[in-house]
């Protein structure tokens, strides 16, 4: 009798452990997935966080750069025609700061690039900077009174390292201009303009296809090409209110 007790009593001790055991397991895995789930949604936010910190930092960036320019400018203007080397440098050293002229004559060459020798691409990279104050500088500076307004900026989903600015440029007659700029983290650790949309028109789209044209005119003359190269594209309203562009290139 008393071993069966004992037995009985050891078995209803086993059954009360093996419970305890399944019971803890539960509980442990539904602590596990309520912690995992708390961790996933908090990486998450923090994610959101940091984009939305990303996204204030390039906008502050363009903002910044974009003040700065137009100052520039304003001071400068007087000596597009009394002292144009004096004009051009001090542009280009106001633009470096914000435009990343060396990737962005890199992608105009497109697959050229890589057939073109490091003498070419440097001499295209001068040439492509030097054509683009001459095709725009006059303009700008005959323009009259401009406002640039910065308004927000996107990060790339795919990317931190990638992002969009919009802004509106509006003339002095009223008109507004929607700008895109595309930025991009450089390898300094600066953000950086790498392409411009005006008004719907991917120029930098525009520059390459034209090289492209160029080449072929120029049957594959690369030298040719980079030494009568010229920046100046043409971006317009295709009737009003219609929303569409058009470039032509020359």
């Amino acid at each position: 009798m008393n071993n069966y007790v004992c037995r009985y009593m050891g078995n209803q001790m086993n059954n009360i452990i093996k419970g305890f055991f399944c019971f803890s397991r539960v509980w442990l895995s539904a602590i596990c997935l309520l912690t995992g789930s708390l961790m996933v949604a908090g990486h998450a936010i923090a994610e959101k966080r940091v984009a939305k910190d990303i996204e204030v930092e390039v906008q502050q960036v363009v903002e910044s750069s974009t003040q700065q320019l137009v100052m520039k400018l304003n001071k400068e203007k007087a000596n597009y025609t009394e002292n144009p080397e004096r004009f051009y440098s001090e542009m280009d050293a106001a633009l470096s700061e914000l435009v990343d002229f060396k990737r962005i004559a890199g992608r105009v060459m497109g697959k050229y690039a890589r057939k073109a020798t490091k003498e070419q691409r440097s001499k295209f990279l001068v040439s492509f900077k030097r054509s683009l104050y001459m095709a725009y500088s006059k303009a700008l500076v005959e323009s009259g009174a401009f406002e640039i307004s910065v308004n927000e900026a996107k990060l790339n989903s795919r990317s931190n390292k990638k992002a969009s600015v919009n802004l509106v440029v509006t003339s002095a007659s009223g008109n507004q201009y929607p700008v895109v700029y595309s930025m991009h983290f450089s390898k300094n650790n600066e953000w950086m303009l790498e392409n411009v949309i005006v008004n719907g028109v991917n120029v930098g789209l525009a520059f390459r296809d034209r090289f492209n044209q160029e080449v072929r005119g120029q049957k594959g003359d690369l030298d040719k090409v980079i030494e009568g190269w010229s920046s100046k594209v043409h971006i317009k309203d295709v009737g009003e209110g219609s929303g569409k562009s058009e470039v032509a290139t020359k």
